[in-house]
């Protein structure tokens, strides 16, 4: 099933020949920009903000205009791609539509760069970004050169996308919106099935159906892997399993996984994996906290291995792997005080990120600077994400990051806080991200972990923690 790396690595459809991109700062929209710049296209785009981002689509040569405007959308554009997020009366997709110029979405000009390649494609509801990034970063260690599209920027090699030499393309695959069904990977990984995304799944029978025509569309002779830990999966996996289309191999704790994870042990915030794994048994370091991440690494270890790299050389790559930006990234110290940030959102993430801390703080205080993400998440998941909160020692929940959202009435923070403080957690309210940094800084003691903790700007509060700590003891 291999592909011709000089075509994957060269190839450009037409449509995207000269792309404008709404939304291009975005992790998703970005990555696939980059790697088109990367191809020789003509890149163009917009997004709401100055960032990094977009300087560095612009070091590749895109041209990025800050604010949205009909006048950005070039003449000679032979396609625009959007994502879910864009809504229809944007100007320039409104512009793109009377002018008759082809509007992609984001999921299918991914589909298309992953065409020629041996694609492998990662969803669940969480570990995505995690998963995808160590198969990236341990291909590559091994001289695999694979292209990737991840949703978050790694810490080595420090981008969220590559164009590469070889003839395997990893790539994040998004179920929130239900375009993981554009690609067809020849293998397919899915870490969790849990029921999430509530603007645009109303049951988990949606949800199930969903990932099944996922599984449908992975490539003859390919393979599904899959944890044997999660209820959701494992139900997955009884229903692929019953439709009998794709082959399907699980990995996890559980007793009847195919490849199963023996022990993990933490050491501070790194940990050791021992795995079995057809009939031998392999242990290799993880430099990240955890047991949610050491599973993420035995869920990259079985897809690398379907795709045939050998399993010994693959683990030892692994151990090459040292986080991604916003996964339990260390911002800084301060008056003996670590400051980590973290993209949890969801209560499973919460849950597994702070238990991950926890084995890593010793005998210091966890105290978390919380931004709920999405008003229908909230309304749908606050009690969880109050009881989560509950595993720090000390909380300060911020205002709700609305994202594409508008609000809902009746749906604040205020919902999360109650939850929390009836499962016993100290808790406070800030109303402004100022205000949040000031208190949680005050909060923190020498020897204390500080977490960031949410999918919105809070990430950009850990330098304001960090100035305040010096005057809080």
């Amino acid at each position: 099933m291999a592909a011709d790396p000089s075509r994957s690595r060269r190839s450009v459809p037409e449509d995207l020949a000269r792309p404008h991109f709404i939304g291009i700062g975005g992790a998703g929209m970005s990555g696939i920009a980059k790697i088109l710049a990367q191809r020789g296209a003509r890149v163009e785009g917009s997004d709401a903000r100055e960032s990094v981002t977009a300087a560095a689509l612009r070091g590749l040569g895109a041209t990025v205009h800050i604010g949205h405007d009909a006048a950005h959308l070039a003449a000679d554009a032979t396609g625009v791609v959007v994502s879910s997020a864009i809504r229809e009366n944007n100007p320039e997709l409104v512009a793109a539509r009377e002018r008759g110029i082809p509007v992609v979405h984001r999921s299918d000009a991914l589909a298309a760069l992953m065409d020629a390649c041996r694609p492998l494609a990662v969803a669940g509801t969480h570990g995505k970004t995690t998963t995808t990034s160590m198969l990236a970063v341990a291909l590559g260690a091994l001289g695999l050169d694979p292209s990737y599209a991840i949703g978050g920027d790694l810490d080595e090699p420090g981008s969220n996308a590559h164009n590469g030499r070889g003839e395997i393309f990893v790539a994040e695959a998004d179920e929130s919106d239900r375009s993981f069904h554009q690609y067809e990977p020849e293998v397919a990984v899915v870490l969790n099935v849990e029921l999430d995304h509530h603007a645009n799944y109303a049951s988990m029978e949606e949800i199930y159906d969903s990932f099944v025509t996922f599984s449908d569309r992975i490539r003859p002779g390919g393979v599904l892997v899959v944890s044997a830990d999660h209820e959701g999966a494992r139900e997955l996996t009884r229903r692929v399993r019953e439709r009998g289309r794709v082959r399907v191999r699980t990995y996890g704790e559980a007793e009847d996984a195919d490849v199963r994870a023996l022990s993990i042990t933490p050491h501070g915030l790194t940990s050791e994996t021992t795995v079995l794994l057809d009939g031998e048994e392999l242990t290799f370091a993880v430099f990240v906290p955890g047991r949610h991440y050491a599973l993420n690494a035995v869920a990259a270890l079985v897809a690398g291995t379907e795709l045939g790299v050998p399993a010994d050389e693959l683990a030892k790559a692994l151990g090459t792997y040292t986080g991604v930006r916003r996964r339990l990234q260390l911002k800084g110290e301060a008056n003996s005080v670590q400051v980590i940030d973290s993209y949890a959102h969801h209560p499973t993430e919460m849950t597994a990120d702070l238990e991950a801390i926890r084995g890593g703080a010793g005998d210091g205080r966890i105290v978390v600077l919380f931004q709920p993400h999405l008003f229908s998440r909230t309304r749908e998941l606050a009690t969880e994400m109050g009881e989560s909160l509950a595993l720090a020692d000390a909380s300060v929940v911020l205002d709700i990051y609305p994202a594409r959202e508008d609000p809902i009435p009746g749906v604040t923070s205020e919902l999360i806080i109650e939850a929390a403080r009836a499962a016993g957690a100290d808790v406070r309210h800030a109303a402004s991200g100022a205000e949040g940094a000031e208190l949680a800084a005050g909060m923190a003691a020498p020897g204390d972990l500080v977490l960031t903790m949410g999918a919105g700007d809070v990430t950009e509060l850990g330098p304001d923690i960090l100035a305040r700590l010096p005057q809080a003891r």
